[in-house]
């Protein structure tokens, strides 16, 4: 089982490739976001953890009493420190959530590639995991393009966000392969198809 890391800034459509991946390749995908969401539902170790950090204000009204996102992201995103401490929180589970995947479809012996997609997959390390990790690039006047039109965000919350983030040189820097996304899906899907070709 080949273990692949996709990254990539908002914006750059991993989606589609993370769609390509699973449907035309038969690739067991993990979106590390979703994940993180799931392991702080009620009941959950990091809903717990992060209840006693950041205090019962962040949970919805009504039972079972979920985290809200919303009222959460707030509070960290205007605080360096409140999110350093919250990332320090989630992303050791999430990480240790995946290696737990990672074993169970490696030991079950059906599973040819295993995908883990992360915004920070480089900086937390997931390199040592992962076989290859692909960087999926597009220009950030298209990216902005696509955020305008899919998620209705204005080009400064684009371009602030856009700067909270590391450059297109550091990904290509550590990345072993760039798929550029910005043209047609079928020229993305043969510059997949020809990488899956050797990687596989």
């Amino acid at each position: 089982m080949k273990i692949l890391g996709i990254t990539g800034g908002v914006g750059s459509g991993k989606s589609r490739i993370l769609h390509e991946l699973e449907n035309e390749y038969g690739a067991y995908i993990i979106e590390a976001d979703s994940l993180a969401h799931e392991l702080m539902e009620p009941g959950m170790p990091i809903y717990i953890d992060v209840i006693k950090e950041f205090g019962k204000d962040i949970l919805l009204s009504d039972e079972p009493y979920c985290i809200d996102r919303k009222k959460l992201g707030n509070i960290v995103f205007n605080d360096e420190n409140k999110l350093k401490k919250l990332n320090s929180i989630i992303h050791p589970a999430v990480k240790k959530d995946i290696l737990r995947q990672i074993e169970f479809k490696r030991n079950e012996g059906k599973t040819p590639l295993f995908v883990i997609e992360a915004a920070l997959l480089i900086q937390d390390g997931y390199k040592d995991i992962c076989d290859e990790i692909w960087y999926i690039w597009v220009s950030r006047e298209e990216r902005i393009k696509r955020l305008e039109k899919q998620r209705g965000y204005t080009r400064e919350k684009c371009i602030s966000m856009f700067e909270s983030q590391e450059s297109d040189e550091y990904y290509k820097k550590y990345a072993n392969f760039t798929i550029n996304n910005e043209n047609s899906y079928e020229n993305s899907s043969k510059q997949l198809k020809a990488r899956l070709n050797i990687f596989l």
